[in-house]
């Protein structure tokens, strides 16, 4: 199967963005260890527990697994109207439906399609398998990891949900694009609890003491 087909069928099920990784997270699991040993985790006990270990490699998931289908839903829709003293809530919760489900169903579909051309074993991920994510995002090519940890693609930004198929089937590989952050440092400077800090090969997000849910290491 081609990876044109399956960027392809991709986009018809709702995926902005849609590329292909290896198994392997390469030096980006290193990255990850440092991190939870240096306490960043805080009290996100799903990142230090017995399923750090299974982020090693997408075969702990699915053991005859060959490559990661990884797509990007985004979510960048209009702020609605507020009152002044109104709270403000994040986009990715507005809309009546868990986005969970809704991006496990788009998977499904997808799967559906993708086994009509050729059938093959799979796990499908939705945010709460132990893979890191961005990391497969990135090598897949949607896009690179900005100083602030989040996945960036140019030229649609930051706002996706992350998704993947960890399958069986052998598919071409993507390739990273540029880190393009350059000597930029807004995200740093404009972080409120100024959790963006130094690591040994670039920025990393402390969540010790925080009360956060979305910061994680590459």
């Amino acid at each position: 199967m081609r990876a044109e087909a399956v960027q392809e069928i991709a986009r018809e099920c709702g995926f902005e963005l849609a590329g292909i990784a290896p198994c392997d997270p390469g030096q980006d699991f290193a990255r990850y260890q440092d991190w939870v040993a240096q306490g960043m985790a805080g009290e996100m006990r799903y990142l230090t527990d017995r399923r750090a270990g299974l982020r090693r490699n997408a075969r702990n998931l699915l053991p005859n697994a060959r490559s990661v289908i990884c797509v990007g839903k985004l979510y960048n829709t209009p702020d609605p109207p507020r009152e002044e003293g109104d709270a403000r809530i994040s986009r990715y919760a507005h809309g009546n439906q868990d986005y969970h489900d809704t991006m496990r169903a788009a998977l499904e579909r997808m799967v559906a399609r993708l086994a009509e051309i050729q059938p093959f074993d799979y796990k499908i991920c939705v945010d709460t398998a132990p893979l890191l994510e961005r990391t497969f995002a990135r090598l897949a090519g949607l896009g690179w990891i900005g100083k602030n940890t989040c996945l960036i693609n140019e030229p649609l930004g930051s706002w996706f949900f992350l998704g993947e198929i960890v399958t069986s089937l052998d598919l071409e590989r993507g390739s990273p694009p540029p880190d393009r952050c350059g000597t930029c440092s807004r995200c740093i400077d404009a972080c409120p609890t100024q959790a963006i800090v130094p690591s040994l090969d670039g920025w990393q997000v402390s969540c010790a003491g925080l009360f956060l849910t979305n910061c994680m290491p590459v």
